[in-house]
């Protein structure tokens, strides 16, 4: 006797549903076949636009067909219906039977027939129908409630495949499909977050022989040969630790890799049992996969907790197998970020080259986006490194040691904060080597600080606001930077208490990036452009130098006579002016800022206002081990820059005076008197890291005060930081004088890019490009020059036409050009692209734009990409047409060569494209000149 076919439920339901008219007259209907073993024998079905209560009966003789009928037609209520599935012939069940039964025969199950209609296509794929299997699952894993999605037309193999792909491994699920079913996709992607689900693997390893083997294969051919690995693992029971796994699978890309590591990450795959190629193919799948996790973990909860899920469960398992050496230049294991961040550090340690190639290594690991402040210590210890490499700094005067400070040693303060706080993830080996080289930095710090603390004692003694001995000092700042700025419009004074030098970098730099444009005065000729500072009245505590900043004069003061100097000082400059304090600043329901202080800004009045975040968060114990300062952190600060760029205000942002950190191992030396504050007293006893005050700039003490340049020592209690010492980071006031247009700049006063603000031992070290001339063949003729002669004005060209006879030989004899700039606006395939750009910019012009950037490491501020281009004797007033106008030299056939990034505020270029783009012929050819020169890439 053959086997009857399997009959379930969906296969019931399907056929009520396709013969719905003809039960409205009957309520038996006999199906041939056998009903599936554990299937439900009574439930609810809609049939037709009635929901009736269906009973299946299975019954192999004619004795059970009519026992079941005369049951059903004696205890169901009206409109029930009795589905019996049986064997039995037709001519044994008689007519009597029969004629109750829909269309009076026995129901033959058209699993194709019933999947058309299902899915509402017109007909089915061929190939269908020689998959019984197919038809079958298709049959059983109707979605219940919704049904199949429906097909206008032919029901392709494909399409049919991917509903049951979805139903069958729950891919709509909403941790994978947020869109539901109709928008769920099959891929790689998709299969892998699949696999993290709770019941996603058992869902497959649940599915019998056949059915899994025809999903696994299809799946490999439209998602990849990651898939089929994927699957393998789910029906080994290890589909939760795939991800995981994969990322160990890395072990084995390396050919040379030894064999003990290439079994372990076999044993690891167990009965998965997939050829190596195959896991480097799912380990490339997964990698892909958790990159675009970890770009969404920046701003999801639930995706960070996704991606340490995998990542933590990779190390436990590596750790298990004995490969966390073998994986240690993984770009996906914490443990290989943390190896990589040691040799960062104990690299810095031995050298600030060793310690570069680690961090190069480090920023380009996958999990950096995941820990920017581990990143940061690198980068911080790299930094430090360089500039402890350097030769040791010495303070010749009060002046040049401010100025030093804000442009060099502010930034070293900065490297400083953030290494002695140490590494975020407690790694053992780095806090030691963190902490030797900050005891090396801090130690040089300590020196410079000593030497100013000397030349500030004899300076003090004569120093005044007439004669300050070529400083700014902080009761000229109204004067000497804010009274020219009110040329161009009124500008909008914001005094941040307490900002030290450390702070106001990290501050220009984020100002920047949201459009601000920092200008200084311009220099004397051969000086480097910095960031203004001044020296604080002293002793440096508010109560002095905040109220003679805000007067314009030698004077000390609370927040009364801070108001009135202030207004003061204008009206004798014939301008109104009002100053805001913390209690006027914060406006009522609805508005940010108090009213009052809208209109003022709103009006031609000069307007200063008063932010204590930084003070009070030292005072308070609120600093914490806080390293970085962002324009967000200071209360109103970022609302009041915006309302000056709406009201086209130039801004000053400065300190009254600076701040040092208790670093926890300061000692308290109460003074004899009980006077003074935390870092002065009203004596003229200087002991060891002391220094003795005196002069008509110190306002306390009758004139005579001893203030600690050693930040470790306080006279009160201890606190997150202070101030009032004779610290260079005490004393000196950062100013930056920001604008929201370069238009309004003073005349004589320049930019200062980022890339200028900082010290050169900031940046990585680049090669700067060097002009070698080309060795020539003894017979090439060479150029004659005439006599040198005087200097040339900068509005000249760069060469004359009188400059040099031209040489007789031919022209092949000239060297090929050195920097990269050169060689790409000389090569053929820019002289061709010049030809679609009108008025194109010179040559010189487009090399020291490629050359300045290359040796930025690809990306630079409009500022300074402006200035590199004054460099060649060109001035561009308009650099963003600028750009533009080489991005149609340079973006070939519209590759993003050259372009703005970090919303407009940089120029980013793309050197490796370049190099594809405009000197592939070159190094095809390896006709890059072979003398040995430096060049900038």
């Amino acid at each position: 006797m053959a086997l009857l076919p399997q009959v379930g439920r969906r296969t019931v339901e399907a056929l009520l549903d396709r013969h719905a008219r003809k039960l409205a007259e009957h309520s038996l209907m006999l199906v041939h076949g056998q009903y599936a073993a554990g299937s439900a024998t009574t439930f609810t079905a809609e049939v037709g636009e009635r929901t009736r209560r269906v009973t299946v009966r299975d019954e192999s003789s004619v004795l059970g067909v009519l026992a079941a009928w005369h049951s059903h037609r004696d205890e169901a209520a009206p409109g029930d219906l009795l589905v019996v599935t049986t064997g039995v012939d037709d001519d044994q069940l008689g007519w009597d039977l029969r004629g109750h039964a829909v269309h009076r025969r026995t129901l033959t199950v058209e699993k194709a027939e019933i999947v058309t209609q299902r899915f509402g296509a017109t007909g089915l794929d061929v190939r269908m129908y020689r998959e019984e299997w197919l038809l079958q699952a298709l049959v059983d894993a109707e979605p219940a409630g919704r049904g199949w999605p429906r097909t206008a037309g032919v029901l392709t193999r494909d399409a049919a495949l991917r509903a049951l792909v979805v139903e069958r491994l729950g891919l709509d699920h909403p941790d994978i499909s947020p869109h539901g079913t109709g928008e769920a996709a099959v891929d790689a992607d998709v299969l892998l977050a699949w696999s993290r689900t709770p019941a996603g693997p058992r869902r497959f390893a649940e599915l019998g022989g056949t059915e899994r083997a025809e999903l696994k294969k299809w799946l490999g051919e439209v998602a990849g040969p990651a898939v089929p690995v994927l699957l393998a693992l789910a029906e080994t029971g290890r589909g939760h630790d795939a991800m995981a796994l994969g990322l160990l699978g890395a072990a084995l890309r390396d050919p040379a890799a030894d064999p003990d590591v290439a079994l372990a990450v076999g044993g690891l795959f167990g009965e998965a049992g997939p050829r190596r190629g195959e896991i480097g193919a799912f380990t490339d799948a997964v990698e892909g996969t958790l990159l675009r996790w970890i770009g969404e973990a920046a701003g999801s909860v639930d995706a960070r907790h996704k991606v340490f899920a995998v990542l933590q469960r990779a190390d436990d398992l590596a750790r298990d197998a004995g490969l966390s050496a073998g994986l240690s230049g993984s770009r996906f294991l914490l443990s290989s970020f943390a190896a990589q961040l040691a040799a960062v550090v104990e690299g810095a340690h031995t050298s600030p080259a060793q310690g570069e190639g680690a961090l190069a290594e480090l920023t380009g690991h996958a999990l950096a986006g995941l820990f920017p402040d581990r990143v940061r210590v690198a980068e911080m210890s790299v930094r430090l490194a360089r500039w402890l490499r350097q030769e040791p700094p010495a303070v010749v005067s009060v002046a040049t040691g401010v100025r030093d400070h804000v442009a060099e040693w502010g930034w070293v303060d900065r490297a400083l904060s953030v290494l002695w706080v140490g590494d975020p993830g407690g790694d053992a080996t780095v806090a030691r080597s963190l902490r030797e080289l900050y005891e090396d930095g801090r130690a040089r710090r300590e020196r410079l600080d000593e030497q100013f603390a000397r030349h500030l004692a004899g300076w003090t003694q004569h120093a005044t606001a007439q004669q300050p001995g070529g400083c700014l000092v902080v009761e000229n700042v109204l004067d000497a930077v804010v009274r020219p700025l009110a040329t161009g419009g009124a500008p909008l004074v914001i005094v941040l208490d307490g900002m030290s030098s450390a702070v106001a970098a990290q501050l220009g730099e984020e100002a920047e990036r949201e459009g601000w444009q920092e200008i200084v005065p311009r220099p004397g000729e051969g000086a480097r452009r910095t960031r203004l500072a001044a020296v604080s009245m002293l002793p440096s505590i508010t109560r002095t130098s905040r109220a003679s900043l805000l007067g314009g004069t030698t004077t000390a003061g609370g927040q009364s006579a801070e108001t009135s100097g202030f207004a003061a000082f204008w009206k004798k400059r014939r301008k109104d002016a009002v100053l805001f304090h913390k209690a006027s600043i914060g406006g009522d329901a609805g508005h940010f800022l108090a009213q009052e202080l809208t209109s003022a800004l709103a009006s031609d009045a000069v307007v200063g206002v008063v932010l204590n975040t930084i003070d009070d968060a030292l005072d308070s114990g609120q600093q914490g081990q806080r390293t970085v300062w962002s324009l967000g952190d200071i209360t109103y600060l970022r609302e009041l820059l915006a309302a000056a760029r709406s009201y086209a205000r130039p801004v000053v942002l400065v300190a009254d005076h600076g701040h040092v950190i208790d670093r926890g191992r300061g000692r308290l030396t109460p003074a004899a008197d009980g006077g003074g504050s935390a870092r002065w007293r009203p004596d003229s006893d200087a002991g060891d890291g002391e220094v003795v005050l005196s002069g008509p700039r110190v306002l306390e003490g009758g004139g005579t005060i001893t203030a600690p340049w050693n930040e470790d020592i306080r006279y009160a209690a201890r606190r997150a930081g202070y101030h009032g010492g004779a610290s260079l980071a005490e004393i000196t006031v950062p100013v930056l004088v920001l604008l929201p247009s370069k238009e309004l700049a003073p005349r004589d006063w320049e930019p200062l890019p980022r890339e200028q603000a900082a010290p050169t031992w900031w940046k990585a070290a680049v090669a700067t490009p060097v002009e070698v001339p080309e060795p020539r063949p003894e017979s090439a003729a060479q150029p004659v020059r005439k006599p040198a002669r005087s200097p040339r004005r900068q509005d000249e060209e760069l060469f004359g036409t009188d400059d040099v006879v031209m040489p007789e030989a031919a022209p092949e004899t000239t060297p090929a050009p050195v920097t990269l700039g050169g060689r790409v606006v000389a090569s053929e395939v820019y002289e061709a692209q010049k030809e679609y750009v009108r008025k194109a910019p010179e040559g010189k012009v487009v090399a020291a734009v490629i050359d300045a950037l290359a040796a930025a490491g690809g990306t630079m501020s409009p500022a300074a990409l402006a200035a590199a281009i004054s460099a060649t004797g060109r001035v561009r007033r308009n650099i963003e047409g600028f750009v533009a106008t080489v991005q149609r030299l340079l973006n070939l056939e519209g590759y993003p060569v050259l372009g703005f990034v970090d919303a407009g505020h940089a120029v980013k270029l793309d050197v490796a494209l370049l190099r594809d783009q405009f000197l592939a012929d070159e190094a095809r050819a390896g006709s890059r000149p072979s003398s040995p020169r430096k060049e900038t890439s």
